[in-house]
């Protein structure tokens, strides 16, 4: 980190001689235009939402920047800014932007190339490989010669708020953290940085409030998903409509919330044991490559056994959910009683019902799951991006709910399987068969449609879950602190 410090001071330096107040008549120029195009009402004010327009106008849609653009330029408080606080603004942020350059400007050469690139995030404690860091690195290249010269880098940072190397770094790394009530995905990336100052925790705990919002407002779609897998086979007729009625009829509202408390308590846990199992496994999987950085297949299989040992830890609380879920009027006091009843009439391994196509059901789902994304993102990159390696906040929505729909359908049989063993006990007249047994009586009974009984709620709750939970997370990561 020494080194770090020592460019970073030489790139104050520089950055200091080369910004020292003169005049620059192209520089005023070209604020004065980009004033002109951004004031659309022509009264010499630029508020946020005339800075969203013409942000969007040219690519960027990230979030909250022009409230923090706004904020941060205003110095009468007024809500807007006039030019005087818009050109103050950029001087003082293109002042920002030299000195970052001039960090990562390692040989002084007025370029920075592919080695400068990936050298700075490492000692950010970010390590990428040599394909994510030319995607990064090709975002901003608008001559083709792969580095990245003075304007390219002040063009592409003009109108995002970042103050520092850390704050870049985290720009080109971060992806959304969204819970949809299968929390089977590959976690997110940290730098140890991050680790050591408590940023993990503070996003894990978003992640689990989110998680927690998100699944308490689709949980009555949720209850009706398990009932559909449970006793749709045994009326022909029974479809959502009529499903929701004899729950609501059974058991008044309320009833729609069954099994929500175990639901939401089983995500913290969850969380942190998966993201402690992601990072051991990563160690054990670089060896003596400490910092070498994981393809996108070697996430994939470090996620997949991160979400095994999660869900062996916290499976029983699976069964006591679905039992919940599935309970009828005073048939349990609570999650003790539920539990409680289980272990005495079933004993132990009650507990671990189902777990096999659990565990099975992982792979495909965070495999596909992960792939898609990832393929989606680069692919619309590729197409569409407008100088940002970002895509933005819609596409990411768009990407996620997407990948996540399709690793739903690859893996529901397997669900439904599961669900139907965790309840078999519970349900009069149900066969007690094993998880081979029950495909083929699934199969034999209902045809191969019956493998994906329940699927059109669990459909359902993808865009309300997704965008309840992003909405609640970066409320969140505001409130705790952590930089989006």
């Amino acid at each position: 980190m020494g080194d770090t410090r020592t460019r970073y001071c030489l790139g104050w330096t520089r950055a200091c001689c080369q910004d020292n107040g003169a005049a620059d008549p192209e520089r005023e120029k070209r604020w004065a235009e980009l004033f002109e195009q951004l004031d659309l009402n022509k009264d010499g004010r630029i508020d946020v939402n005339e800075l969203r327009t013409g942000l969007a106008a040219r690519g960027f849609l990230r979030g909250n920047v022009e409230e923090q653009i706004v904020q941060a330029g205003d110095t009468n408080k007024d809500g807007q800014l006039d030019f005087e606080e818009f050109t103050e603004y950029l001087r003082a942020h293109e002042k920002e932007l030299r000195l970052m350059f001039h960090s990562l400007d390692h040989n002084n050469d007025g370029h920075i190339d592919l080695g400068e690139l990936r050298q700075c995030l490492h000692d950010l404690g970010v390590d990428v490989s040599v394909e994510q860091a030319s995607i990064i690195l090709q975002s901003m290249d608008k001559d083709g010669t792969m580095t990245i010269d003075w304007k390219e880098w002040r063009d592409h940072f003009l109108f995002n708020p970042i103050h520092n190397m850390e704050d870049i770094a985290h720009f080109w790394k971060h992806s959304l953290m969204l819970d949809i009530g299968e929390l089977l995905t590959v976690p997110d990336e940290f730098s140890e940085r991050e680790r050591r100052s408590g940023v993990v925790w503070r996003q894990l705990m978003a992640g689990a409030m989110a998680g927690a919002v998100s699944r308490t407002g689709t949980a009555p779609l949720d209850r009706l998903k398990v009932f559909l897998q449970v006793h749709g086979s045994k009326t022909p007729r029974m479809n959502l409509w009529t499903s929701l009625s004899r729950m609501v009829q059974e058991g008044g509202l309320r009833s729609l919330w069954r099994g929500n408390g175990i639901n939401v308590l089983k995500i913290a846990p969850e969380s942190a044991i998966k993201f402690m199992a992601y990072e051991q496994i990563k160690r054990l999987m670089r060896g003596n490559k400490e910092n070498a950085s994981l393809q996108v297949q070697e996430r994939f299989i470090a996620g997949s056994l991160a979400g095994a040992t999660a869900q062996t830890i916290i499976y029983p609380m699976e069964v006591l959910k679905t039992r919940l879920t599935l309970r009828k009027t005073g048939q349990f006091s609570g999650m003790g009683d539920c539990a409680k009843k289980i272990l005495l009439n079933e004993g132990v391994l009650a507990f671990y019902r189902g777990y096999i196509p659990n565990t099975l059901g992982i792979i495909p789902y965070a495999g596909i799951d992960l792939a898609v994304y990832e393929t989606l993102k680069n692919a619309w990159l590729q197409r569409y991006s407008v100088g940002s390696p970002d895509p933005g906040v819609l596409v990411l929505l768009g990407c996620g709910t997407v990948s996540s729909t399709c690793g739903q359908l690859a893996s529901y049989p397997l669900a439904l399987v599961r669900t139907r063993m965790q309840a078999q006990a519970s349900v009069a007249g149900a066969p007690k068969l094993s998880m081979v047994g029950q495909f083929k009586h699934i199969v034999s009974q209902e045809g191969v449609p019956g493998l994906y009984r329940g699927i059109a709620p669990n459909f359902l709750k993808v865009i309300p879950a997704v965008s309840i939970s992003y909405v609640v997370y970066e409320h969140m990561k505001r409130a705790l602190g952590v930089g989006s």
